[in-house]
């Protein structure tokens, strides 16, 4: 009888949450000024909430050596200042003259890789594994016009993108500066909320979600930096052209999990093969290194076994995330997920574990 009551009350529990999800489909338009606020600001946010996780380690370890917090933060924000002058004075050209160089050269790069493809395509070794009808020169080119188009229409769509990015330029360092001159408070504001009996497992999951994302965030940032320095060590001893640009094109493209490392390929084996097929050969070998070397030897090191997700578990929450919002989607969906795991776990923990196993 227990039992039965308790399916009654799940059952009606399912479907009052379905009622409420379809009358809010309903009135939508309430939701919509809530949706444009937070489209506005979650940039700014991802932006602050990322720099905070990397810079409050220096924070405090400069407030434990009696330095002002407030104080601590104007000094890192002073350094910044100076690395972006170093940077606009020592990269920022080269990195600059190669991407004009890149964009003024691009038509020959084409005729230049069209060109190796149809040499590929005469050479009787390689036409020997071909089908008889088959003509890699065409396939190529309609695949790179259907990239072009591609490309137009993404690039175009980015616009609105570009400017909300300039107005989160101007507006999260100021909410990085609260965040890091406030430190841990939010969590604690956070699980004032919660009712008393419960705020000693509220204060356990924020702890364990702070842990989770400064992990994450602090342990891609390393793990991506490694790779640009495999990577780049690698270009420059091949002699790639435009090195330093596809090796940051490439560091940028890997913070996006799964697909970015793949997409960041692209670009630099195409290159190597309008150098040579011998160049694009020899990208390929440095890549596969740097990412063996990145996945086997560097990752495992610094995450450990906190973040372990199953490889098929990523590629779901990756396919979920980009179908829900976009690039914001991929780039938020595996965080977002490792939170609700936390929650979830302790939730179950508290209410529903003893009553499921002793069912």
């Amino acid at each position: 009888m227990a039992r039965h009551n308790r399916f009654i009350r799940w059952c009606i529990s399912i479907i009052l949450i379905l009622i409420i999800i379809y009358l809010g489909s309903r009135v939508d338009f309430i939701f919509k000024p809530v949706l444009s606020l937070f489209s506005m600001i979650i940039i700014p946010l991802m932006l602050a909430g990322f720099f905070y996780y990397l810079l409050r380690p220096l924070v405090n370890i400069m407030e434990r050596r009696k330095v002002n917090r407030t104080f601590a933060v104007l000094l890192i924000y002073l350094a910044f200042a100076a690395i972006f002058v170093v940077f606009s004075i020592g990269v920022w050209p080269s990195l600059r003259t190669q991407l004009l160089n890149l964009l003024e050269n691009a038509p020959t790069l084409f005729i230049t890789l069209s060109e190796q493809v149809a040499e590929l395509e005469h050479n009787s070794f390689i036409s020997s594994f071909l089908p008889e009808n088959a003509n890699p020169l065409t396939k190529l080119t309609e695949y790179l016009n259907k990239g072009f188009t591609l490309l137009t229409d993404y690039f175009s769509g980015m616009l609105t993108f570009f400017s909300n990015f300039a107005i989160a330029l101007v507006t999260f360092p100021i909410l990085l500066f609260y965040m890091l001159k406030e430190g841990g408070k939010f969590g604690e504001q956070i699980v004032s909320f919660i009712p008393k009996r419960f705020r000693k497992d509220g204060t356990e999951v924020m702890e364990d979600i702070d842990h989770m994302l400064s992990s994450f965030i602090v342990g891609r940032v390393i793990v991506n930096l490694a790779l640009g320095v495999f990577m780049y060590v690698g270009f420059l001893i091949i002699d790639l052209p435009y090195a330093l640009l596809l090796t940051v094109v490439a560091v940028i493209l890997n913070f996006i999990p799964f697909i970015g490392s793949f997409l960041s390929s692209v670009p630099i084996v195409i290159i190597g093969f309008i150098e040579s097929p011998s160049i694009a050969i020899w990208s390929i070998v440095i890549i596969t290194l740097s990412q063996q070397i990145q996945d086997n030897l560097v990752a495992p090191y610094v995450f450990g076994k906190q973040l372990d997700i199953h490889p098929m578990t990523t590629i779901v929450l990756v396919l979920v995330g980009g179908d829900i919002a976009g690039i914001l989607g991929i780039l938020l969906i595996i965080p977002v997920y490792l939170i609700l795991k936390i929650v979830y776990c302790r939730v179950y923990e508290i209410f529903f574990k003893q009553l499921w196993e002793n069912a």
